[in-house]
Formats: structure tokens, C-alpha cells, sequence
């Protein structure tokens, strides 16, 4: 049986929410929440990566944890590795084979910051186009501000009135 039409992908309780490489601070809201709904201790995992069973081994006067052997799990261990496949495999779900083999989309500091200067620049040069309806174009200053905001750059709602009383044209 075919989806209806006006189904996008991922718009579904059922189904991880499908994230196409763009608006990732829109996904990630989504993601998380679906994951928290699923099983709280998912989004855990996402964030501090999977249970890896470790045991201690003794070289002489020292001691270090190395990862435990397969044969050696309990029952516990097992169900805390399940649970990180669980996450795996939801995330998976929720990626396009075009994002499959990208890296990160929030990055290291580095690449934060070179966003947030990236986003800030695009706000402060943000116009609106000729032709163009008040709705689209306050769509996409708040898509500028919602990264922004992800990114822990919050702009205020009255800079952003403000903004959109500068930038509307004088027929308006």
C-alpha cells in the first residue's frame, strides 16, 4: 500500500522522524523527542555513545580496563548493548543514504562557531525579496534565528520585530 501524498517521510508516531540535509536543528528536536518517547535511556546513549562491557586486567603492577569478551556478558550486559543497537538503528532510520557517510552536522566548536557566524551574517545582511510574501519571508528569518537559537545564539523577539519593521518595504 502507497503512502497518501501529503505523507512526508517521517510524519509518523511509527517511525523515526527522516531527516533530508537540511533544517538539522528542526530534526534534532524531532529525533530526540522521538527517541525520549520510545525509551528515555536512548537519547543517553546517543549522546555518550554505546555500553561497551569492560573488565579489569592485571599486567604485572598494573591495572587497566580492557573491553570484556563476548563470552564472558551477562544477561545485563546484553540488554544495555541491545539498547544501543536500538538507538543505532532508529538514527539510521531517520538518514538518507546522502547523509549516511557525513560526518557530523553540528561539528566540533570550530565548525560551530564558523556557523554561528555564518547564521549571524545572513541575519544581519537579511532582506526582504521583491515580490516576495510577508509569510515566506518571515519564514525564513525564523529559520535563520531557530539555528541560531540551537546554536545557543538566541536573538530577542524585539530585535527580530525590529528587524522585520527594517527590512519591510515603504509600501508596507
Amino acid at each position: 500500500m502507497a503512502a497518501p501524498l501529503d505523507l512526508e517521510e517521517g510524519q509518523s508516531s511509527t517511525r523515526p522522524p527522516r531527516f533530508n540535509g537540511h533544517f538539522y536543528s528542526w530534526w534534532k528536536v524531532r529525533i530526540h523527542d522521538y527517541l525520549m518517547a520510545e525509551d528515555s535511556k536512548l537519547w543517553d546513549i546517543v549522546l555518550d555513545g554505546p555500553f561497551i562491557p569492560m573488565m579489569e586486567e592485571k599486567d604485572g603492577e598494573k591495572t587497566s580496563l580492557v573491553p570484556k569478551p563476548e563470552k564472558k556478558y551477562d544477561e545485563a550486559h546484553r540488554k544495555k548493548i541491545e539498547k544501543g543497537y536500538k538507538a543505532k538503528t532508529l538514527l539510521v532510520c531517520g538518514i538518507g543514504p546522502d547523509e549516511f557517510n557525513r560526518t557530523a552536522h553540528e561539528g566540533t566548536e570550530q565548525v560551530k562557531e564558523s556557523k554561528i557566524d555564518m547564521l549571524t551574517s545572513r541575519y544581519e545582511n537579511f532582506k526582504m525579496k521583491e515580490g516576495e510574501t510577508i509569510h515566506d519571508m518571515f519564514t525564513k528569518l525564523s529559520s535563520i534565528t531557530n539555528e541560531l537559537r540551537s546554536f545557543g545564539e538566541p536573538i530577542s523577539m524585539s530585535k527580530q520585530v525590529i528587524k522585520v519593521l527594517r527590512i519591510l518595504p515603504k509600501y508596507w
